[in-house]
């Protein structure tokens, strides 16, 4: 997409309310990506998972308050731009409550995987300044190697536990999608980054469909990663 097509999110009071559910939906995955992490790291075994969790939580509140300040310099109260990603969020962590660390960890790595995923597909439609700071949150600072790391070690001491985190995998993937439909779907500013506005283009309905199924595939690749099937 040319640099015209796309324009600066204070140029479009439309595109403004489109970025501004862009932010406002990250952010409040990145809070409760905080909030969950540190539930986990209590429920971490020993003293080295304790810390590595903490460091991980406290990498998504910094996060959190890049996409709060973003928001402030765009004009728009954090509060008020997260809020209608509240319910939406909410449900899936409250459907997909880890019965254990192990079960939080992969979820940490399998469920908001897929959910960052989303976001990266919805970025390739905004402006350039957008797209940089949605891919610089959702990079991963080492929290894929020590997922990968713990699973695959309890997987070693117990085989067992693989058949376990592999439902619980496939249970994370149709719930995370499921979220990822419900907020593209039910906010019309959000919406329109992906399938376009007036003067804006967006994708049609195949590469919709090739968005989803990329998702899936990328979720294949982490439970691979972690040594479990999909």
């Amino acid at each position: 997409m040319s640099d015209d097509a796309t324009p600066e999110p204070t140029d479009e009071p439309g595109y403004l309310a489109a970025v501004t559910d862009l932010l406002g939906a990250l952010a409040y995955g990145e809070l409760r990506a905080f909030s969950q992490l540190a539930k986990d790291a209590e429920l971490a075994p020993t003293l080295r998972h304790k810390s590595a969790v903490a460091l991980l939580a406290a990498h998504e509140l910094k996060n959190y308050t890049v996409l709060t300040e973003r928001l402030r310099s765009l004009g728009v109260e954090p509060e008020a731009a997260m809020e209608p990603f509240v319910p939406a969020v909410d449900a899936f962590h409250e459907r997909t409550s880890a019965n254990d660390w192990l079960e939080g960890l992969v979820k940490a790595y399998v469920g908001e995987g897929i959910a960052q995923d989303f976001y990266r597909e919805i970025a390739r439609y905004v402006d350039d300044d957008t797209r940089d700071l949605v891919v610089s949150v959702l990079e991963d600072t080492g929290q894929a190697d020590f997922a990968v790391t713990v699973v695959r070690e309890a997987i070693t001491a117990d085989a067992r536990v693989a058949g376990r985190l592999a439902l619980w995998g496939r249970r994370l993937v149709g719930e995370a999608i499921t979220q990822a439909q419900r907020v593209g779907v039910e906010r019309d500013a959000l919406a329109s980054i992906l399938v376009g506005a007036p003067g804006r283009a967006g994708a049609d309905l195949a590469e919709l469909g090739r968005m989803f199924a990329r998702l899936t595939d990328e979720h294949s690749r982490r439970m691979e990663r972690l040594g479990l099937s999909a």
